[in-house]
């Protein structure tokens, strides 16, 4: 109650039973048609290729980065987008994340609301009253929600509050066998045994977003709690959440068993103020990890205007039909170098070094990334009109150097990552 107050545990009797069936079949039909791939990421200037398997589904043109590495979301299916999936049966798995999505957003409110974690406004007046009302309202048409569920009351600025940190715009679903995995490294500080996933902290999240989690372990006959001697610790067959608190190894640890079907919520900082891992049970697992990615600089729409305003400094001849450049000043050259460097490096070699396995559900990113290509090769021939530009005589001197040497950082570091990128 002292040290991990904002860890929040739903049993699976809690959830509703269809639902389980729909998230549990979605989770076998994405293994069945090979959807879980293992990353390459990028760990201290090295690459490791991840244990467990891992997809990401979500919001259309959302992308979440972790490790150097940036995943693209599977689309799940949205109103006005023209979404054409693989398979109706892969149609399906994601129909059913975005459901239990719209169920994990709910619970993580409720959680909010009942430990206060949202400033509450002293004073009450029928505006605060209508706009409850209509709080209510919108929470019942996110579907799935009983009515007696919405009768909640909460101000319309801590809605907004609430409502940015519990809409989960994606899911990072994990799986992995652990009798194939020929290693897992010891938990080092409370002996928790074998961990799937090193103790971490989720990156690249909204602040104080809630993460939820549901977990899905195929038990069998043949993994059954071991109950006949008393374990000191945990039960090694059994699939736990570790939790600790940041930067601490003297407040215990807290290791919580997850069975099938169960879920648990981080709520508010707590995945700032602790760190997590996951510890190996004997059998496969799945899990949907719900998060409010933080997608400011991770959006479709966000790059494709980053391209719009660096191409503005780009002309065409109306007569010839040549291309020159607009300006020369050294800010807007950096800029426009700079955001050729952002899509080449976090879009378009991101989207490739493992982008084709994306086809095995949706050819959704195919249209947008050649769209970013033909953005990219006009850039090129930007960078190739500033050399020719700085290249002339009638160049002022000291305007020249100062382009020359502003331009020359962002070249050496395109060269830099390009090499990069060839060895990954």
């Amino acid at each position: 109650k002292t040290k991990y107050s904002k860890l929040i545990f739903g049993k699976s009797d809690t959830v509703p039973e269809d639902l389980h069936q729909m998230v549990q079949e979605g989770f076998l039909t994405l293994r069945k048609h090979d959807c879980f791939f293992q990353d390459l990421v990028r760990i201290k200037g090295k690459d490791f290729v991840t244990p467990v398997s891992r997809i990401l589904i979500g919001n259309p043109g959302c992308t979440y980065k972790y490790l150097n590495t940036r995943l693209f979301t599977v689309p799940w299916p949205t109103e006005g987008y023209d979404i054409n999936y693989c398979s109706p049966q892969i149609q399906d798995a994601c129909k059913a994340l975005i459901r239990l999505n719209d169920y994990l957003h709910i619970e993580a409110v409720k959680a909010l609301q009942g430990q206060n974690l949202f400033e509450p406004k002293e004073t009450k007046d029928t505006t605060v009253i209508d706009r409850e009302q209509n709080f209510a309202t919108s929470l019942t048409e996110k579907g799935s929600v009983s009515k007696d569920q919405s009768s909640c009351c909460v101000p319309e600025d801590d809605y907004i509050s609430l409502k940015n940190r519990t809409s989960y715009n994606l899911t990072l679903l994990n799986y992995m066998d652990p009798l194939q995995m020929l290693y897992l490294k010891q938990e080092p500080y409370f002996g928790m045994g074998s961990m799937a996933v090193s103790w971490h902290h989720d990156e690249n999240l909204v602040e104080r977003s809630t993460v939820a989690v549901y977990s899905y372990s195929c038990e069998g006959s043949a993994v059954e709690e071991s109950n006949e001697q008393k374990l000191k610790g945990r039960d090694p067959a059994v699939w736990h959440v570790g939790l600790k608190v940041a930067w601490d190894i003297e407040t215990p640890g807290l290791a919580i068993p997850l069975h099938q079907g169960d879920f648990y919520l981080m709520l508010d900082d707590l995945n700032m103020t602790h760190q997590h891992c996951v510890l190996a049970g004997f059998s496969p697992r799945f899990s949907s990890t719900h998060r409010v990615a933080d997608c400011s600089r991770g959006t479709l729409e966000y790059i494709f205007g980053q391209c719009e305003l660096a191409l503005q400094n780009l002309q065409t001849d109306s007569d010839s039909k040549a291309l020159s450049l607009k300006s020369l000043e050294t800010a807007v050259v950096k800029q426009v170098e700079e955001i050729h460097n952002e899509v080449e490096f976090e879009w378009l070699r991101q989207f490739w070094f493992q982008g084709k396995r994306y086809l095995k559900c949706t050819d959704w990113w195919l249209k947008p990334m050649a769209k970013l290509e033909e953005f990219w090769r006009k850039m090129e021939i930007m960078t190739s009109l500033v050399l020719s530009e700085v290249g002339k005589e009638e160049q002022i001197e000291e305007q020249r150097n100062e382009t020359i040497s502003c331009f020359l950082l962002v070249l050496t570091e395109r060269q830099r990552l390009r090499k990069e990128w060839t060895a990954r």
